[in-house]
């Protein structure tokens, strides 16, 4: 196997992990655990294929800065949901959300 086989393996490990985690879990924040973990998975696997492939550099890092973005976004607005069904519920489990649909 070559070095860029190995590093998406490990990719494809850490995302398997997180969905799993996403799947099974029902506490809020071990969920939005997991989504992060799946987003690191991606960005390994960005940073990777970018350090790997033959063509203009930067093109893999700057959509892994993106996705690095969009996780601090998601983990900002979760925890202030998160934060917010704690102070009326005292829970922190995902089936307390259902007031959440609609």
């Amino acid at each position: 196997m070559t070095a860029l086989e190995w590093w998406l393996l490990l990719s494809v490990l850490l995302f398997c992990i997180g969905a799993f985690g996403v799947l099974a879990r029902r506490n809020v924040i071990l969920i939005v655990m997991s989504l992060e973990l799946m987003l690191n998975a991606v960005n390994i696997a960005l940073v990777a294929i970018a350090n790997f492939r033959v063509g203009p550099p930067g093109a893999g890092i700057m959509f892994a800065l993106f996705i690095i973005t969009l996780a601090a976004a998601e983990v900002a607005i979760g925890l202030a949901i998160v934060v917010a069904n704690f102070r009326t519920r005292r829970t922190v489990q995902a089936d307390s959300f259902s007031e959440l649909k609609g």
